[in-house]
């Protein structure tokens, strides 16, 4: 049976969606399997809507654009409210610590402290979106631990690798802490 999940990366310009999204896309390749990463962002740099989009999946992908996303990451309100109607059913919903869920029945919601375990523990918010893929990983088991690691470390800029491998194995932490 073929495997196929869309990913949906939702937040601000600037907390590095795009980027997570290409690592995630890239570790699925190392996985050997097809993936797809697609991406908009608001007209600001920074503090605009942004969104990466994935499709990971065993088979050919035929449309590379997320319809309905099987997994949503919101790391602001903003994103969480725009993008909540567009989760499956029975869906993963992954949301900061902040974002207030107001509706939806039939989704998996899952709350974590990414943005404040970048802040605080990690000592810098740039690191959010891998603390973000390790919970993400963590909870879907998507590609390998291996290849998300190898990923991450080929596409941070240089000299942020061992915050970045660090900010990771946090993202990891809390879900294995919490499960």
């Amino acid at each position: 049976m073929s495997k196929k999940v869309e990913f949906r990366l939702s937040g601000a310009g600037g907390q590095g969606l795009i980027l997570a999204g290409i690592i995630l896309a890239e570790a699925a390749l190392r996985d050997n399997k097809n993936a797809v990463q697609t991406q908009s962002y608001g007209p600001e740099a920074r503090g605009g809507a942004s969104k990466s989009e994935v499709i990971i999946s065993d088979n050919d992908i035929n449309y590379p654009k997320v319809r309905k996303s099987d997994v949503l990451l919101a790391l602001t309100q903003a994103a969480c409210d725009k993008y909540i109607d567009n989760l499956k059913d029975n869906g993963i919903l992954i949301v900061d610590e902040n974002v207030e869920i107001k509706y939806k029945n039939n989704i998996n919601i899952y709350k974590y402290p990414i943005l404040r375990t970048a802040s605080e523990i990690l000592g810098n918010k740039m690191v959010s979106n891998i603390v973000a893929l390790g919970v993400i990983n963590g909870i879907t088991n998507a590609v390998s631990v291996d290849s998300l690691k190898k990923a991450i470390l080929a596409r941070v800029p240089r000299g942020t690798e061992e915050l970045n491998k660090r900010a990771f194995e946090e993202g990891l932490s809390l879900v294995n802490n919490l499960k």
